[in-house]
């Protein structure tokens, strides 16, 4: 591990630690000035004079959402946050600015812009209502179908200190989980946090970030990725050899990410940070999506769960059996921001896929191997789309099964082998690899993609022939039918 990774899991478990004694703390506005506090000593701690950056952006962020009109705000935002990207990196591929630092700034795009988002969405529900008084349709009806909160109320008066507030919690400030400003605002203002089962859950996860951290440890000592950019690696080994490295390669990048995320998870849940009642039904990054304000009146009488602030699904993600599953179980707190104000929000349905990922992958970084490794996926999507109707969806018993462990083993080749490439991060590197195994993975693609179409338009013409037969016998049926009836008359 490099220092830098040190300092960073030193930062996170410190935030573990300070989460039961912020959580204790009585008065709300001195929780959230130490939050605030301990959140911004973070970033130094971490950046040191590179959190100017992160700073500048804030500010810039902040006062676009402020000063330009709610009808515009979100997509200027957008553009301001985003494109302060170009300016954050090409300032890194100069200076060199930490991994870590790039995380914080990522995740600080994000939440600006969102808070952005959400101060749009509830301008337009406020405009909704007001017209709807304007044209006086005041019944029942109609009133149902603008619902108005205090809280769509409240983004309307938003400040600079509560943005600056929200924007560097400790909690979230380095690796996520994104969570949206409701979430925040209902961590010190709802009573959930005293009632959950904080400690038990962050022991949970505790536990499970060792194992994850172990496995890294263990599997990146036998299988380092620096082996795959050595001369002894493409002159020594064998074609099969430097296949199948993509395999623990990608596992040892897993689980370092699970190690990270999990940490992240555990400074919220010990802090009691994004616990809601399960009668709420919260969502990944969204939280509650059923109204949950009138369960703070009984709140030790629920029970609670830390559902908002889950960034990924391990046991799905290894468990599930096609790629398409997996993608929904990875980063779905991000997942859901690039959902609800990207994929939603793009006029043209046909490119709003393309456009998604094209932005996560730029959110991701410039680096060839991010679009490689992103912009490949959908292909691959298609691919298995494809093959699960031909072959596995209506497939039962044990051919069922048999057919279910050839996708898992297929989707983890298709995440291992884009995932070199995101690893790899330069063309040249990325290139040299894809050529050692001759682009083995994309040819298969494109000849599982070929063969695929030719069986599925075989597939169809068969269906289309006996649709007709059938028909055929139909229309016999019933002039054989009318025949009979001729005679018997």
């Amino acid at each position: 591990m490099s220092i830098d990774d040190v300092i960073y899991v030193i930062c996170l478990l410190g935030c573990i630690g300070a989460g039961s004694y912020v959580r204790k703390i009585a008065d709300e506005s001195q929780r959230k000035l130490v939050s605030t506090a301990l959140g911004v000593t973070v970033v130094v701690i971490v950046s040191g004079l590179h959190s100017l950056f992160c700073f500048a952006s804030l500010a810039l962020g902040t006062a676009t959402v402020l000063l330009v009109h709610p009808s515009k705000g979100h997509l200027v935002t957008f553009a301001v946050m985003f494109g302060y990207l170009v300016v954050f990196r090409l300032f890194d591929f100069h200076l060199g600015i930490p991994g870590h630092t790039n995380m914080i700034q990522m995740i600080l795009t994000l939440k600006v812009s969102g808070i952005a988002f959400e101060k749009t969405a509830a301008w337009k529900r406020l405009q909704a209502r007001d017209e709807q008084k304007k044209n006086d349709q005041r019944d029942v009806n109609q009133e149902s179908l603008v619902e108005i909160t205090d809280y769509d109320e409240e983004l309307q008066t938003l400040t600079a200190v509560e943005i600056l507030h929200y924007s560097f919690n400790y909690i979230g400030v380095l690796t996520g989980p994104y969570y949206r400003y409701r979430t925040y605002r209902d961590y010190f203002e709802m009573p959930f946090k005293t009632h959950a089962p904080c400690v038990e859950a962050t022991l949970e996860k505790l536990k499970n970030a060792v194992f994850y951290c172990a496995l890294y440890l263990a599997t990146n000592y036998f299988w380092p990725l620096d082996y795959a950019l050595s001369d002894e690696f493409f002159n020594d080994r064998s074609f099969v050899y430097r296949l199948l490295y993509v395999w623990p390669t990608f596992w040892t990048f897993r689980a370092r990410i699970y190690t990270g995320l999990t940490l992240s998870e555990c400074v919220c849940t010990m802090a009691g940070f994004g616990a809601y009642p399960d009668e709420s039904d919260p969502n990944n990054g969204e939280g509650p999506r059923k109204r949950y304000q009138h369960l703070k009146r009984d709140a030790d009488k629920h029970l609670y769960n830390f559902t908002t602030i889950v960034n990924t699904r391990v046991l799905e993600v290894e468990r599930c059996w096609t790629f398409r599953e997996g993608m929904k179980h990875w980063n779905v707190c991000v997942q859901y921001w690039l959902a609800v104000n990207v994929y939603k929000l793009f006029p043209s349905k046909r490119y709003r896929t393309g456009a998604t990922l094209l932005c996560s992958a730029y959110w991701h970084g410039f680096r060839p191997g991010h679009y490689f490794c992103i912009m490949g996926a959908p292909f691959y999507v298609a691919l298995e789309d494809m093959w699960d109707k031909l072959v596995r969806k209506h497939e039962i018993g044990t051919r069922r099964r048999v057919i279910d462990v050839l996708f898992w083993i297929f989707k983890w080749f298709a995440f291992s082998y884009l995932g070199e490439a995101f690893l790899l991060s330069s063309f040249g590197n990325i290139w040299r690899f894809y050529s050692s195994v001759y682009h083995i993975g994309y040819v298969s693609w494109a000849a599982m993609i070929a063969l695929g179409l030719y069986l599925t338009s075989q597939k169809k013409k068969a269906e289309r022939k006996k649709n007709r037969e059938v028909e055929k016998a139909a229309g016999g049926d019933v002039t054989a039918a009318a025949v009979q009836k001729e005679k018997a008359q």
